[in-house]
Order: structure tokens, then C-alpha cells, then sequence
């Protein structure tokens, strides 16, 4: 019964550890904003801000798979929770990329000023 115990003490400092490794580098993105990251665009943002997302979708994964128990589950259960999220998490950061870009251009490009 104690190694059990162990391995379960081992798998949570590994996925903390791991968390924690991917959290410092997000960090040291968003201080520093390396120019060649930030200042460039592709699929709609910068670098920078793929980086970002991609790093917290995979921190978001991490947490469901150690801290929720999915590992443990059937394949089918896994992945109807898992495939909904993956799309709607998706989806949103086309909206938010599509909408934010639209709103720009309306207020760099139009008669409308910055207001704020």
C-alpha cells in the first residue's frame, strides 16, 4: 500500500514540476517579448501569442489528465471530455483572433478614432 502511495507522491511533484517549468516560461515570455516573436504576425497574431496559447492548452491538459483523474478512465470517456474542450477552446481563440483583428482595423482604418 505504500508504494502506491509513493508513485502517487511522484506523479504529483512530476506534473507540479512540469506545470511549473511551462508557468516560469510563459512568464519570462511576457516580461521580456523577444522582438522577433512579438513584432511579427502569423495566422493572425504574433508568435508570441500562439506560444501563449499553446502553453496554456497544454497546462490545461496536464491539469485534467493528473488532477481530475483522466488517465485512469476509459478512452471513450476521455475523450468526450476531453475532443468538446479541445474544439470549443479552439473556437474561441478564432473568434477572439477574427473579432479582435475586425475591431482594429475598424478603428485604425475607419472614421472612427481611439478612444481609450
Amino acid at each position: 500500500m505504500a508504494h502506491a502511495h509513493e508513485s502517487n507522491t511522484k506523479r504529483i511533484w512530476y506534473v507540479f514540476g512540469l506545470l511549473s517549468v511551462i508557468t516560469i516560461v510563459e512568464v519570462a515570455f511576457g516580461i521580456f517579448k523577444p522582438e522577433s516573436l512579438h513584432l511579427t504576425s502569423f495566422l493572425g497574431t504574433s508568435p508570441l501569442n500562439w506560444i501563449f496559447i499553446i502553453l496554456t492548452i497544454v497546462k490545461a491538459y496536464y491539469i485534467m489528465w493528473a488532477f481530475m483523474h483522466l488517465e485512469g478512465e476509459k478512452s471513450s470517456f476521455r475523450w468526450s471530455i476531453v475532443g468538446p474542450l479541445v474544439f470549443l477552446i479552439l473556437y474561441l481563440c478564432f473568434i477572439v483572433l477574427i473579432e479582435g483583428n475586425y475591431v482594429y482595423e475598424v478603428f485604425n482604418t475607419g472614421h472612427m478614432k481611439w478612444i481609450f
